[in-house]
């Protein structure tokens, strides 16, 4: 018989996912990376900006793991982390008030309604005004893992950016290697993080990016553009909350704020997988 996959699209500030519940194994003997690559298809198939599979703990209220379209697993991703803690309280999985395990350790949040309030894993690898050469061009950066890598590229402008070019070339720059790192393009603007981001693992511009938008909240308060609790815009006209004390070693806790939706729940047939 057809092997039929029930799932769930929401989105993030324009970052949109498809949900899984693989608690009872599912996608049991399914070859994960294909699978994710070929779902995640805008054109042939239902698409998305990738995949969380949410599973049992023995540690937490559930454990998830996130792929990217491409099929590359990702320690976290804050938009994706807000749409999976909402899912769980609409499927009965926790509470309202729950914690998760992820690639990059527990992670906990507080949903009211569609807003989510996640706490993000502490950043590490703060490095300001560093730079590196592009195309015999040298490049002012910031470094900040949140969770994932981000270099974050402060601009005048972020209409006359090259995101494409400058964003690939970094992404994979030798700097960053192995596994290279999302890179984020940041304008202030009377006191708003302004984003737009290359995000590794889609290769190309997503509408938003939650440790994205953590990176540059935390950086641009770390060069004193801003302080807390930094309000950020992603390309998606969305308006994220970072919180966090730059007081504390470290920053202290770090938590992403803003509404999620949920776009539609459905089934995939062999035929959205299996071209």
């Amino acid at each position: 018989m057809e092997k039929r996959i029930p799932f769930s699209k929401l989105n993030g500030s324009g970052n949109d996912f498809l949900l899984i519940d693989n608690r009872k194994g599912i996608l049991r003997g399914m070859d994960l990376p294909v699978f994710v690559k070929k779902v995640c298809d805008r054109t042939r198939s239902v698409g998305a900006d990738g995949v969380i599979l949410i599973e049992a703990s023995r540690e937490a209220d559930f454990r998830w793991r996130f792929f990217n379209a491409d099929g590359s697993r990702a320690e976290m991703c804050g938009n994706g982390g807000r749409c999976a803690a909402r899912f769980a309280v609409e499927r009965d999985i926790a509470g309202r008030s729950l914690g998760f395990e992820t690639d990059a350790g527990l992670i906990r949040a507080e949903v009211k309604g569609a807003t989510v309030k996640l706490q993000m894993t502490r950043p590490h690898g703060l490095a300001l005004s560093k730079s590196l050469t592009l195309g015999g061009r040298k490049i002012a950066y910031s470094f900040l893992n949140t969770g994932v890598p981000h270099a974050v590229l402060f601009v005048p402008d972020l209409s006359k950016i090259d995101l494409m070019g400058t964003g690939r070339g970094i992404r994979t720059h030798k700097a960053f290697a192995p596994r290279g790192t999302n890179v984020d393009f940041v304008c202030i603007r009377r006191g708003t993080v302004w984003i737009r981001t290359y995000e590794r693992g889609v290769e190309g511009e997503t509408l938003a990016c939650g440790t994205g938008a953590v990176a540059a909240g935390v950086l641009s308060a770390a060069h004193g553009f801003v302080r807390p609790p930094v309000r950020v815009r992603t390309r998606g006209g969305e308006a994220l909350t970072i919180h966090f004390d730059p007081a504390k070693d470290g920053f202290g806790e770090v938590y992403l704020e803003g509404d999620t939706s949920w776009s539609c729940d459905g089934v995939m047939f062999e035929e959205a997988y299996r071209y």
